[in-house]
């Protein structure tokens, strides 16, 4: 609580106040960082009650970066990490699974659930690279943090190997009972922020085999929340690829 206290009065009534090198504030941004967490928050609500049969939050700020009181990374609160705890507490979800596909590796999400056995947070991102953290020996006080780094120009191929061997098998085994992602588009070939060579048909691809194994432990339940994406015509591409596969297409 105290942390949301502080973020709310850093907010500056004009212009732009930094947090840290790379996380700025302006007057709007505390309120929107609310919406974006609440956003997630009612996702869940509707997809475990079935009125939805999954949802993508598209809201921004981003949220992996977030620490549990450290904003970090454009990001001001972990808006998959909340959605994941809600599910837990006002739904009663024992297990919960975060897979966050975003180019840079979600430090935040980790650092929250690093001690946590009822959620595993699994994660493919190019490694060397912001934040730093990520390498595959990190695994969680419960062995349920997973890690797949990926190496600079890597692209679809290594990506898909990377979900095929170690991720698939892993979130098979934690059998999640509500799988959330975390979907960054930044890995997308076009994007400026990093050097991955992802196209749209591969997060299509890893979109359809998340929602196979939601089918088998979750009845099905995914809330997608986006994160990165830098380039707006491989977010357009990305995306609708996303929701399109959610959707059934």
């Amino acid at each position: 609580m105290d942390y949301i206290v502080e973020l709310r009065e850093a907010t500056p009534k004009e212009g732009i106040v930094h947090l840290d090198a790379d996380t700025a504030m302006s007057p709007g941004t505390f309120e929107a960082a609310l919406r974006a967490a609440g956003g997630a928050i009612h996702a869940v609500d509707e997809v475990v009650t079935k009125k939805a049969a999954n949802a993508f939050v598209a809201t921004r700020p981003p949220g992996h970066h977030a620490e549990t009181a450290r904003p970090m990374g454009f990001c001001l609160f972990d808006n998959a990490a909340i959605a994941a705890r809600y599910a837990q507490d006002r739904h009663g979800i024992a297990s919960v699974a975060i897979v966050d596909f975003d180019v840079h590796h979600g430090n935040g999400s980790q650092e929250i659930f690093w001690s946590d056995k009822t959620v595993m947070y699994c994660s493919t991102h190019q490694m060397p690279l912001f934040p730093g953290t990520g390498a595959r020996s990190e695994r969680g006080d419960h062995d349920t943090i997973v890690n797949a780094p990926l190496a600079s120009e890597d692209g679809g191929p290594e990506f898909r190997a990377a979900f095929e061997n170690l991720i698939l098998p892993r979130l098979t085994k934690f059998s999640p009972e509500l799988l959330i992602i975390s979907a960054g588009f930044d890995a997308h070939y076009r994007d400026p922020l990093a050097s991955l060579n992802l196209r749209a048909e591969d997060y299509a691809w890893v979109t359809r085999k998340l929602m196979d194994l939601a089918d088998k432990s979750a009845g099905g339940r995914i809330v997608s929340v986006l994160e990165g994406g830098y380039d707006l015509q491989g977010l357009k591409e990305s995306v609708t690829a996303h929701v399109g596969a959610l959707m059934g297409a």
